[in-house]
């Protein structure tokens, strides 16, 4: 089993019109859906805003622009019964394509190669029973006028 570690991660929140993009998974061990914003693991030798620009690239095969960093989240979790914790640094940015923000759903894989859908969502689908994950994200987006 290999030693427990602290994840740098960065999650990038586009938002239009009241909504987010987010990526909704299952926690298979609970059965709770739960909402993540876009984003992935920070590389050693990255700055936080390099690793934003290669997960969106690598996810969505996509540029950005105007990325701004909103905050930082530490995050104590269990997920599929395993203990995490994650040092988030939280950006906001803007597609090139503005296309984008017209699609209810965008197509992105993993890093591994697992295709997922990304949706925009607003407030109404983040629940206590379905949350927006890391816990802090919610209210860190709403301080920062990004979600109503």
């Amino acid at each position: 089993m290999p030693e427990p570690r602290i994840r740098a991660l960065a999650l990038c929140v586009f938002h239009h019109q009241g909504k987010i993009l987010v990526n909704q998974f299952l926690d298979a061990d609970t059965q709770q859906l739960l909402f993540r914003p876009l984003g992935g693991g920070i590389d050693f030798g990255e700055h936080s805003a390099q690793a934003i620009v290669r997960e969106v690239q690598e996810e969505l095969g996509q540029s950005i622009n105007s990325l701004r960093l909103i905050g930082t989240l530490e995050s104590l979790f269990t997920f599929a019964g395993k203990p995490g914790h994650e040092l988030v640094q939280v950006y906001d940015a803007r597609f090139d394509d503005e296309s984008l923000y017209l699609r209810a759903q965008l197509d992105a894989a993993e890093s591994d190669g697992a295709p997922f859908v990304a949706r925009w969502h607003d407030s109404s689908s983040f629940t206590e029973q379905t949350p927006l994950v890391p816990a802090g994200l919610e209210g860190l987006l709403r301080q920062a006028g990004l979600l109503g």
